[in-house]
């Protein structure tokens, strides 16, 4: 059948078939028609039938003529049946319409029952780049579909300069629905939030929704003002909900204010608010967080969370015991906690470890090194310049499996990280590793050979062949490696020369 006998039985069926057949019908003249039959379509946008009527908008936006779709396809963004204002709402996008008639029914479809609409309407109005119908919009933010509200998040940071969107945001902020409501302090600028003061002050200890507590606090806490802050520890002190109490823990631990004492000291037994109550404790420091951190650091009832949460915050404050409470912790069955106490060592690691810590913080850590891309360079921070992990390491980097730990043994090798007595007989370490299968085990064999020539200013056995090797390596496929192996070369000229 010819196109132009398939338009005419798309003619005939629109006039005589049922109602599966005329919706089918106005889809395929749509497909197949021309400009001309615009004006089908837009009396069978008219038919008593919503599946017709939802055929005739495909069919409109499918036959891309703007002026019919601008005709008709606005009242069918109103239809009673939400299939036909699907469809008719994606013809209109499909046809990049912007008449005033399509952006108000845009604006409308932002409050449609149906999630899909509200979506289809956020993304024709982000395209046309106006924000529509602005209450409708900012009531979005809490809209119950994650979908929407973020993309009615997104939007209104694009258009919060817009003067309707401001008012907007500042009315919900004060009488909006709750999530909307919070979200709408999240995102006021500051000087709304200064003419919002009283309100906000009043609403950080009443207001019986959590979530909008939250949020004030995260706006109070960008006031500098001494009212401020003491409201916050004001409402600290008053809050049951473990959520919110978290979060003024978090906002009020830079402070170091003797006042989260007493709360966080409270909080330490929830497992939601208990890992904040410990950085807070940290925060603080002296004698009493001191001796709730140590309680927390030895009981082995502690929660996971929490326990790794105390002990990064007693390895920030130094104390003279913290190595021998965060070694045993490496051994803990919860992953976070191992990565508390790596971190609280990092903490250390920055002031260096005594004399005496040394050698039990260098044996813990090689001996307990976890394939984890992001904690083994955590590891490699806190043994980096111990010279009594270089034993241990010569051992590990032939024994592991692993890729990420043997890289960072190669590296820790290194000898303008640490030397010993057995640094002089490293070097068919650095030699073994240049041909690993692992692109940054090669990177970092040939990095610790230059540095080998370098520190020792010794040419190795077999040079000629070991450049030889080093030339291949240097024609490798990472930029990394390949420059790696020409540093390498260049110490070995270097050597001979001088």
């Amino acid at each position: 059948m010819t196109t132009e006998h398939q338009v005419a039985f798309f003619l005939r069926e629109l006039e005589t078939g049922d109602t599966w057949r005329r919706a089918a019908a106005a889809k395929g003249l749509g497909r197949l028609g021309d400009a001309e039959h615009a004006a089908v379509l837009v009396r069978a946008a008219a038919d008593p039938a919503p599946e017709v009527r939802a055929g005739a908008a495909v069919g409109l936006g499918r036959l891309g003529v703007p002026e019919a779709g601008a005709e008709i396809l606005p009242a069918l963004m109103d239809d009673d049946d939400p299939w036909v204002r699907r469809n008719a709402s994606l013809a209109a996008i499909r046809l990049g319409l912007s008449d005033p008639e399509v952006v108000e029914a845009y604006g409308r479809l932002l409050s449609d029952p149906d999630h899909h609409l509200r979506i289809n309407a956020l993304e024709a109005l982000w395209e046309l780049g106006v924000p529509g119908d602005v209450p409708a919009l900012v009531r979005l933010l809490g809209d119950p579909a994650d979908r929407v509200s973020g993309q009615a998040w997104d939007m209104l940071w694009d258009f919060q300069k817009d003067p309707d969107v401001e008012a907007e945001l500042v009315r919900t902020a004060q009488w909006g629905e709750d999530t909307a409501r919070a979200r709408a302090l999240l995102m006021l600028p500051d000087q709304p939030t200064d003419r919002l003061l009283p309100t906000l002050l009043r609403d950080l200890t009443d207001d019986p929704s959590a979530k909008v507590r939250r949020a004030v606090g995260f706006r109070l806490t960008r006031v500098n003002r001494p009212e401020t802050q003491d409201a916050l520890f004001v409402a600290l002190e008053a809050e049951r909900d473990p959520e919110t109490a978290s979060q003024l823990l978090f906002l009020l631990a830079r402070t170091g204010d003797e006042r989260l004492l007493n709360p966080a000291s409270r909080w330490l037994s929830d497992e939601r608010a208990g890992p904040m109550a410990a950085i807070a404790l940290g925060s603080v420091g002296g004698k009493a967080a001191t001796k709730l951190l140590r309680a927390l650091l030895t009981d082995p009832t502690t929660p996971a969370p929490t326990l790794a949460a105390a002990a990064t915050a007693y390895g920030k404050m130094g104390r003279w015991d913290a190595v021998w409470l965060l070694l045993p912790l490496l051994d803990h069955a919860a992953p976070r906690v191992y990565e508390g106490a790596l971190r609280g060592l990092d903490a250390m690691a920055d002031t260096g470890f005594r004399p005496w810590e040394r050698a039990a913080v260098a044996r813990a850590l090689v001996t307990r090194l976890r394939p984890d891309l992001y904690l083994v360079g955590v590891a490699e921070r806190v043994l980096t310049g111990l010279s009594e992990a270089l034993p241990r390491l010569r051992e590990l980097v032939d024994r592991t499996s692993s890729p990420i730990v043997r890289t960072t043994a190669l590296s820790l090798l290194d000898p303008h990280k640490a030397t010993d007595t057995g640094t002089s007989h490293d070097l068919p370490i650095f030699v073994r590793h240049l041909d690993d299968t692992n692109l940054s085990v090669r990177q970092a064999a040939a990095e610790g050979l230059a540095h080998w020539v370098e520190e020792t200013g010794t040419l190795p056995p077999d040079e000629e062949r070991l450049r030889d090797r080093l030339t291949a390596i240097a024609s490798d496929s990472s930029d990394f490696v390949r420059e790696a192996a020409a540093q390498a070369l260049r110490a070995l000229d270097d050597c001979r020369n001088n």
